[in-house]
């Protein structure tokens, strides 16, 4: 095993930066996996106070460790590093092991990640290696919405969250609707002045959509799903106040899945949720 992958649990006199930042890291990471949610990154160089560019340094520890843990403990362990992704693609960087010289097209390697971050959100025994690299648990992050609101400049949306909700606009058949739909307006305004992020309409159908990206984390995606409640309240009314008997209905698409807390909190409001949409530029 490397020099790297020997000194991430200990503090050597000649240790190297990148090394002291992998032992600062792989808690923040087991806190991610023990979520199920994956980080960008932007957010989590931001959340050490470095830039993001030199985290692959640290995550090569990091994968390198567990490499050596494994061994040692004759058990593979998760490629833990593989939970930072780039903003845009929602992939990690191509050192991940599971990633290495693999030539693939775009559907396939998100498929191959999913299966393999699985893996890591499963893994039982991830503060047995924590405590065993002498590392502790990391502080809960806070939520990363993808929407902030500016007193001064207003509301400030995410490249992502921008790209997913165009993508649905043109593309309501990957969510279960009717091509025809096609396309939906974005950030349409009900009467109660609330903001949809798609809604698709004809004689037939009143439906809203709200859309969250693969870098909304678990509060920001249980705050669509009651969004969704909402939504679908204010349609109904509207629907009475017209004597309507067209169908209403608000749903939440997603890059990724639902936990299983969400899950069942999806199954009890009664919101239809599409999950692991993949947006592609080829279609």
């Amino acid at each position: 095993m490397s020099e790297r992958s020997l000194t991430i649990a200990k503090n050597k006199p000649d240790e190297k930066l990148y090394q002291k930042r992998a032992r600062v890291i792989l808690p923040m990471l087991v806190r991610q996996a023990k979520r199920k949610k994956k980080i960008t990154y932007g957010c989590l160089g931001q959340e050490l106070g470095i830039h993001h560019r030199v985290l692959r340094y640290s995550l090569d520890c990091i994968g390198d460790t567990l490499l050596e843990l494994g061994e040692l403990r004759q058990e593979k362990i998760p490629p833990i590093q593989g939970l930072v992704v780039n903003k845009q693609t929602g992939l990690p960087g191509n050192n991940v092991n599971f990633l290495r010289c693999k030539k693939i097209n775009p559907r396939e390697e998100k498929k191959i990640v999913k299966a393999q971050l699985e893996d890591v959100f499963n893994y039982p025994k991830w503060l047995e290696v924590l405590d065993e690299l002498g590392l502790s648990p990391a502080m809960p992050l806070n939520p990363q919405p993808e929407q902030t609101t500016n007193r001064r400049r207003g509301t400030s949306e995410s490249e992502a969250h921008k790209r997913l909700k165009n993508y649905v606009t043109h593309h309501p058949q990957f969510i279960g609707l009717k091509k025809s739909l096609a396309p939906g307006k974005t950030e349409h305004v009900l009467r109660s002045r609330d903001r949809v992020d798609v809604f698709f309409e004809n004689a037939h159908c009143s439906i809203a959509v709200e859309v969250k990206s693969h870098i909304s984390d678990e509060s920001d995606l249980e705050r669509g799903l009651f969004q969704c409640v909402k939504y679908r309240a204010i349609l109904k009314a509207c629907r009475s106040l017209e004597s309507g008997t067209y169908e209403v209905d608000a749903l939440l698409a997603i890059e990724d899945s639902l936990s299983e807390e969400l899950t069942r909190v999806s199954k009890t409001l009664g919101v239809r949720v599409i999950e692991n949409i993949l947006v592609s530029d080829n279609i």
